[in-house]
């Protein structure tokens, strides 16, 4: 492949004010390269749905936090946004967060920071949608929801909404230093 040159939009401000810049910005590198996989994270609901009114025909993978994430037993994702991501074809996957989960609890309960929090700590360095993309790229791929070795879109956001996009080669979480963020779509500056 010849050199390239791909614009990279960086956001004054973070946050949901982006979002749908971000997925146009998504959809259209997604176009430009041919790539079918599209991983997008989603709280509420929100951004996922805006998604899968975007990505129709692709192969769209909307990622939950995982339930108990912030309160014990409850799902942030809204069962009627849910039905209707899945209505237009989305799949919806909600599952431990591949920087926290059990590494997680430890500190919780001894205060010590374990090896995949240090690992979120230092994409974050990048911005909090780096680190969510490369999250959900791994937790997408340990599904079998996307390939892995495969380059794919990431959807991440700051807080709520989608702020970061990134052309990422997926990997397993087994195999992290295999992923690749490979281009930089979009992200907040500050």
């Amino acid at each position: 492949m010849d050199d390239q040159i791909v614009n990279t939009v960086y956001y004054q401000q973070a946050g949901a004010d982006n979002t749908q810049r971000t997925l146009l910005l998504a959809l259209e590198r997604a176009e430009a390269l041919g790539i079918e996989d599209i991983v997008v994270a989603t709280t509420s609901g929100n951004t996922g749905l805006a998604a899968a009114r975007l990505f129709a025909g692709r192969n769209l993978v909307i990622v939950s936090h995982s339930t108990g994430f912030g309160t014990p037993n409850e799902q942030e994702l809204e069962p009627a946004l849910r039905d209707q991501i899945e209505t237009l074809g989305a799949r919806v996957l909600t599952c431990q967060h591949a920087f926290g989960g059990v590494g997680r609890a430890i500190r919780r309960k001894f205060g010590s920071y374990q090896i995949d929090e240090i690992i979120a700590f230092t994409l974050r360095t990048m911005g909090q949608g780096i680190k969510v993309a490369c999250e959900i790229t791994l937790m997408a791929a340990d599904a079998g929801s996307v390939p892995a070795a495969k380059e794919i879109i990431a959807i991440g956001g700051t807080g709520r909404g989608a702020d970061t996009a990134a052309v990422i080669y997926s990997a397993n979480s087994q195999d992290l230093f295999d992923l690749r963020i490979l281009e930089i779509l979009c992200k907040p500056r500050a």
